[in-house]
C-alpha cells in the first residue's frame, strides 16, 4: 500500500517535470516568439549547404520551382527556424485544405458554424484522406470569405501580400462555382514553406484559435492514412513518431508539410516543401534524411 501511494506522488510531479512533452506545447502566448523572429544563422547555412550540394534541387531552388522550410522543435526555449524560397508563394494543391479547416474550427468556436457528426467526418475526411468531395463541402459550409477573413486576420496573417502572400483556398476541390482567387498572383489554392511552417508552429503551440481548438486541429491532422511524400520514409526511419501532416498534388505541382514528434527530442520538428517538378513526390520523399542530417549538426 506504501508503494501504492509512492507511486501516485510522483506520478502527480509528471505533468510539471514533462509537461513539454506532450502537445500543444505550454509555452504560452506571452513567452512565444514570432517565427520568422527565430531564423538561426547556422541552422539557414546548414540546410542551404545540403539542398544546395543536390544539382537537381539547387537548379529547381534557382529557378524559384522548389522551397523548403524547417523548425527545429527539439527544445521548445530555443525554436530554430531556417527556410529556402521562403516567401515565394506557388499552387500548393490540396495542402491548403489546413487553411479551410482553421476557419472551420474558428466558425465552430464563434458559432457560426454549428459542429455535428457529418462535419466532423468531412474535417477528418479532408486532411487524412485529402477528400476533395468532403473539402468542396467544408468549402461552401465556411464559404470563401470567412477563409480570406481568417488568412488575412492580424492575428494570424497567414495570407499577407507584404511578405509574398501564403495560404489561400479560393475555389472548390472539384468543378462548378464561383472563384475567389489570391490578389497576387491569382491562384486558387496557394502556399509559401514560411507560412506554413508557422501554421504548424502556432499549431503545435496551442495557438490556433486556442488551446482546445488546437488541439482537436492535431487529433485530426495525426495519423495520415495516405503514405507517401514525406510520410513514405518517416514510415521507414522514424515508424514510432507521431506525425501530423497535410500534403497536395496536381499535375506537375507538388507539396508536403508535417509536424515530426519523436520518443525523443532530437526528432521533432517541421517540415514544409513546394516542388514543381514532374518528380516532385520522390524529391519531397528524398528530402527527409537530409533535413534531419541538418536537424542534428552541431550548432556552430
Amino acid at each position: 500500500m506504501r508503494n501504492f501511494f509512492v507511486v501516485l506522488f510522483f506520478s502527480a510531479l509528471i505533468p510539471s517535470v514533462s509537461g513539454q512533452q506532450a502537445l500543444p506545447l505550454k509555452m504560452g502566448s506571452e513567452s512565444m516568439k514570432p517565427l520568422t523572429k527565430l531564423v538561426d544563422t547556422s541552422l539557414q547555412n546548414s540546410l542551404e549547404e545540403e539542398i544546395m550540394s543536390n544539382e537537381t534541387w539547387s537548379h529547381l531552388i534557382s529557378q524559384k520551382k522548389m522551397a523548403v522550410g524547417i523548425v527545429d522543435l527539439s527544445n521548445p526555449e530555443k525554436v530554430r527556424f531556417a527556410r529556402i524560397n521562403g516567401n515565394y508563394m506557388m499552387y500548393a494543391a490540396s495542402l491548403p485544405k489546413i487553411a479551410i479547416l482553421l476557419s472551420a474550427m474558428d466558425a465552430i468556436e464563434k458559432g457560426e458554424l454549428v459542429e455535428t457528426q457529418e462535419v466532423k467526418k468531412d474535417m477528418r475526411l479532408m486532411i487524412s484522406k485529402s477528400d476533395n468531395a468532403a473539402s468542396t463541402r467544408m468549402i461552401d459550409r465556411v464559404g470563401y470569405a470567412k477563409i480570406e477573413s481568417v488568412m488575412t486576420d492580424p492575428k494570424y496573417a497567414f495570407y499577407d501580400e507584404e511578405n509574398g502572400g501564403g495560404l489561400w483556398v479560393g475555389k472548390r476541390y472539384g468543378g462548378g462555382g464561383d472563384t475567389n482567387r489570391e490578389p497576387l498572383k491569382h491562384l486558387s489554392h496557394a502556399a509559401s514553406v514560411t507560412q506554413v511552417c508557422r501554421f504548424y508552429y502556432l499549431l503545435a503551440n496551442g495557438q490556433l484559435v486556442n488551446e482546445k481548438r488546437s488541439k482537436q486541429m492535431l487529433n485530426i491532422m495525426e495519423n495520415p492514412e495516405l503514405h507517401h511524400k514525406f510520410v513514405n520514409t518517416l514510415d521507414i526511419i522514424a515508424p514510432t513518431a507521431r506525425l501530423f501532416r497535410k500534403s497536395g498534388s496536381w499535375k506537375t505541382f507538388h507539396s508536403d508539410s508535417i509536424l515530426v514528434w519523436g520518443k525523443e527530442s532530437n526528432r521533432r520538428y517541421i517540415l514544409v516543401a513546394l516542388v514543381d517538378d514532374p518528380d516532385g513526390e520522390q524529391i519531397i520523399r528524398n528530402l527527409v534524411k537530409p533535413v534531419e542530417k541538418v536537424l542534428k549538426k552541431p550548432e556552430i
